[in-house]
């Protein structure tokens, strides 16, 4: 049974719950990370979320999100989600909103999370598992982006939100600087890069 890690307000892990029964009317806070694909001309892999996922079905969100196991390394949950989801092999990914946190609902089931965002590069072309991704999509960042914030495309609102915050860093999202660890979540387990 996959679990997730509980989190307090200041980012410390409290326990852990199984993932099947965490997200429901009142979800409590836990831990999570979210990843954005960037092939080597600076375009981005968008799913579009299986439509019998119990949160936010069919919706078009960033590329991968997902859960660390506990004790286990966030950029290799990264990868493993990836390779899980997607079947992408990609390279080390890079810390860009270390103290990124967002709450949604949806029918009455609630995202509730701490959720530090990456940036990971690949050329590989996805083949969507269909658990977990129904389609995907891959386009210029910029053109995602100016979508995503003036509505005329619909995608989750935690992407919506992360955007809005990734823009900041420039244009060209193969540029932007690596963040300092120093603002994530005291519970995330991350090696040093190599």
């Amino acid at each position: 049974m996959e679990q997730v890690v509980l989190l307090a307000e200041d980012g410390s892990a409290i326990g852990v719950e199984d993932k099947a029964v965490v997200h429901h009317a009142d979800t409590p806070l836990h831990l999570a990370f979210s990843s954005y694909v960037f092939d080597s001309a600076g375009n981005t892999v968008l799913t579009r979320r299986a439509l019998h996922k119990k949160t936010f079905p069919g919706l078009w969100t960033n590329t991968c999100c997902g859960h660390p196991l506990p004790e286990e390394d966030m950029a290799q949950a990264v990868l493993r989600r990836l390779r899980d989801e997607l079947g992408m092999s990609c390279a080390e990914p890079e810390l860009l909103l270390p103290a990124f946190r967002y709450r949604a609902e949806m029918d009455g089931v609630v995202e509730n999370e701490m959720c530090p965002v990456f940036r990971v590069l690949s050329d590989d072309e996805p083949n969507p598992n269909p658990d977990e991704v129904d389609s995907t999509e891959r386009v210029p960042w910029t053109e995602f982006a100016e979508s995503a914030l003036n509505g005329t495309r619909v995608i989750s609102p935690w992407s919506r939100l992360q955007i809005a915050e990734l823009v900041k860093l420039g244009p060209d999202p193969l540029a932007w600087p690596v963040a300092d660890r120093a603002g994530l979540p005291e519970a995330v387990v991350l090696s040093p890069l190599q």
